[in-house]
């Protein structure tokens, strides 16, 4: 069964870091991707990162590129999303998500691209 938990959320201030945590289970994560992706309330769901352990690519949107940078935690199914200099615009339910079963993609950042999410994670950017 497969299964993404998040965690590492929270309120942090203007400029502060948090990083993001994906657990992934019931698939074998070198084979596959990992995207992570954002919601703010009455917006769309809008792809932050990819990273594919298969082809050793890694793809950032704009707004994460310089800022954000997504890893693996070698020997373990854990994908980690840091985040540095966060902003207020940074607000919003943080999601990850594997391609695990897809062979057609609409593009690495396009939510469409994926079958299987976490419950996401809250991260809230304020003074």
């Amino acid at each position: 069964q497969v299964q993404l938990v998040e965690s590492g959320g929270g309120l942090v201030q203007p400029g502060g870091s948090l990083r993001l945590s994906c657990r992934t289970s019931g698939f074998t994560l070198n084979y596959y991707a990992i995207a992570w992706f954002r919601q703010a309330p009455g917006k769309e769901r809008e792809g932050i990162s990819y990273i594919n352990f298969s082809t050793n690519t890694i793809n950032y949107g704009e707004s994460a590129k310089g800022r954000f940078t997504t890893s693996r935690d070698n020997g373990k199914n854990t994908v980690y999303l840091q985040m540095n200099n966060l902003q207020p615009e940074d607000t919003a339910v943080y999601y990850c998500a594997t391609d695990y079963g897809r062979t057609d993609y609409a593009g690495v950042l396009s939510p469409v691209s994926y079958d299987y999410w976490g419950q996401g994670t809250q991260v809230t950017v304020s003074s």
